[in-house]
């Protein structure tokens, strides 16, 4: 996407984008347009980390925006704690950027569901069922 004066670009294996205009008020409604875009494409805003503005040569700015995929090491201790403080019969474990949780018990997982549902954690949750039998 770019005009005379607006420029978006994706670096870093599409892990951030750089947005540049020509000032800030440009900058802004760029950003806008590209929440619109994302959401549109079922991309969740909460993945979205903005960087601080920065200036460019003359009234130009620039801003970072990261892209967060998959769920942050804090993050997913904070969910942990949460499934053991709700007492349930289910077992959390942390495995790379996703958190496993499991129970014999499928209304137990269901309670769990809706309880990080409750939560605002501040990234986008996708629950996966992996049934064994």
């Amino acid at each position: 996407m770019k005009d005379s004066h607006s420029e978006v670009t994706l670096a870093e294996g599409d892990k951030e984008i750089q947005l540049s205009s020509a000032n800030e008020y440009k900058l802004e409604a760029v950003k806008e347009i590209l929440g619109q875009k994302l959401v549109k494409r079922g991309v969740s805003l909460k993945n979205l980390t903005y960087e601080k503005l920065e200036q460019g040569s003359g009234q130009s700015m620039r801003q970072k925006i990261k892209l967060q995929q998959g769920i942050p090491t804090d993050k997913a201790k904070e969910i942990v704690r949460l499934v053991k403080d709700s007492k349930k019969k289910a077992q959390a474990s942390i495995q790379g950027d996703t958190v496993r949780i499991s129970s014999k018990d499928r209304d137990e997982l269901q309670a769990i569901i809706a309880l990080l549902r409750g939560k605002d954690l501040g990234v986008e949750l996708q629950f996966t069922n992996y049934r064994t039998n």
